[in-house]
């Protein structure tokens, strides 16, 4: 049995402790975090067609700074099964509802006959000198960036129901 020193602690990590039957990515696996994902191999789907048309907002703080295997040398000797165990957070669990309002069990915000519950997307019109202006616009769906309360506030609602 061979033995890697840590060198933050000065303590020898042993291979047994190091939870080698648990699936550790490797260094070719590992994902290129510059690596653009294709819009199917993402967790989000807001029907775009482009990665790209996403909206950016960083992190309020760098993400893992703190966390073990940071530096070269906590990369090089491993962490143990207990400290990855050590680590995980309980999954908590949403309280009840009915997931249409604000109050549990209570009408909150229901959807009406009023209202459709299809987001619309970008309100457009095409400009035309020899028609007057109207209200009516043209839906060329969802930008994917951060969209306005007053834009988020839009719904399709069909015709004949108005």
């Amino acid at each position: 049995m061979t033995g890697i020193p840590d060198i933050g602690k000065g303590l020898i990590m042993k291979d047994a402790d190091r939870g080698d039957e648990v699936y550790q990515p490797q260094q070719p696996e590992a994902s290129d975090p510059a690596e653009q994902l294709d819009v199917e191999d993402t967790l989000d789907d807001r029907d775009l067609t482009d990665v790209l048309d996403e909206g950016y907002s960083p992190p309020e703080r760098p993400w893992a700074v703190e966390d073990r295997g940071t530096t070269a040398s906590e990369q090089h000797s491993g962490e143990g099964l207990e400290g990855r165990l050590a680590r995980e957070l309980p999954e908590v669990a949403d309280g009840p509802g009915d997931g249409v309002g604000d109050v549990p069990g209570g009408d909150g915000e229901p959807w009406d006959d009023e209202v459709g519950d299809a987001r619309a997307g970008r309100l457009t019109r095409e400009l035309d000198r020899d028609d007057p202006d109207t209200t009516a616009g043209e839906d060329v769906g969802i930008d994917g960036a951060a969209a306005s309360a007053e834009e988020a506030a839009m719904h399709v609602v069909p015709d004949g129901r108005m």
